[in-house]
């Protein structure tokens, strides 16, 4: 029987990505990533839903963020952005999966405009 890995040396599985610390640009811990979006139709990475804030993972926030704003890096052992802590506070966010609409244009579109995507 085939073993099916969820890593290799270019490719990670969405359930390895979810759960992995991003770092901003001082090296600091601003979060992790909760879940990708993922494009129907041409199968592309849009958006890294990042949990910043609360307390272990309670009361967190939920912030989209552009998928190339993010890149990883071996040595922290998870994501970097140029985004800081007080970029992320102004920045497009939920409460909770009720109170974002992902099929509303506006939403991702706001994302867009935030980052000037």
């Amino acid at each position: 029987m085939a073993i099916l890995e969820n890593e290799t040396g270019n490719l990670i599985g969405s359930d390895k990505v979810e759960g992995t610390a991003v770092y901003g640009p001082d090296d600091q811990k601003i979060g992790s990533i909760e879940r990708v979006m993922i494009e129907k139709t041409s199968g592309r990475v849009s958006y890294a839903v990042l949990g910043f804030g609360g307390f272990l993972g309670i009361g967190n926030d939920h912030y989209p963020l552009p998928w190339h704003t993010l890149k990883y890096d071996t040595t922290l052992g998870g994501y970097r952005t140029g985004i800081t802590v007080d970029k992320l506070n102004g920045a497009p966010k939920y409460a909770d999966e009720n109170s974002w609409n992902w099929s509303d244009p506006n939403r991702p579109k706001a994302v867009d405009d935030y980052y000037s995507l």
